[in-house]
């Protein structure tokens, strides 16, 4: 049975990346990418381009960590030495061993990197490892290429296509992507192939 507890603070690291649990005055090192590239958010279901869109965004995180339904995270760059963006777990159930990842953005120079591999990695060992999950899922705008390239290269299972499921912030609707990895899959050779991609 898992262990996990919302209201604790963890923190995921290796030499490339640290991951820390969002509060709310990490607004001043994600409000810059708000700002100077609102573009980030194009396929988001929730925008954070702008001040008060970003504000919104963090509380809307900070209110679901509350309830216990996602867990947030700033996202460090360690070899760049700065804030490179956000993630998180969402839709979580203890109870029935799945979540969600996801909501996860990074400025510009930090993408392409092999940052998000990193990040993906410790996420996915920590949810396997200690928050004891069979299952992990995925899901993008099924527009979205690069997401879901990114996703296919970490070892996710292409499952399906959610059609016109989702409200998009300029009004219209979107067709999601689900993927997933499970526990059997991570633990049976995804977890030492991804281990292998990190740069």
């Amino acid at each position: 049975m898992t262990t996990f507890d919302f209201a604790q603070e963890y923190i995921l690291e290796d030499e490339a990346v640290l991951l820390r649990p969002l509060q709310e005055s990490d607004m001043e090192h994600l409000l810059p990418f708000s700002v100077h590239e609102p573009e980030i958010w194009t396929y988001s279901l929730l925008s954070g381009a702008g001040e008060d869109n970003l504000r919104a965004y963090v509380d809307f995180a900070l209110a679901k960590r509350k309830s216990k339904a996602s867990y947030p995270f700033i996202v460090f760059d360690k070899k760049q030495q700065a804030y490179a963006g956000s993630t998180r777990f969402y839709h979580t159930k203890l109870d029935n061993r799945t979540t969600n990842l996801g909501f996860t953005w990074y400025g510009k120079q930090f993408q392409g990197t092999g940052l998000n591999k990193h990040c993906k990695f410790l996420m996915l060992r920590f949810a396997f490892n200690d928050m004891d999950m069979l299952r992990v899922e995925f899901r993008a705008d099924n527009n979205n290429a690069r997401s879901i390239a990114a996703m296919k290269s970490i070892g996710c299972t292409v499952e399906g296509v959610l059609r016109n499921n989702e409200s998009v912030p300029d009004g219209g609707r979107r067709d999601s992507i689900v993927l997933s990895i499970l526990r059997d899959e991570w633990y049976g050779g995804a977890m030492e192939a991804l281990k292998k991609k990190l740069i």
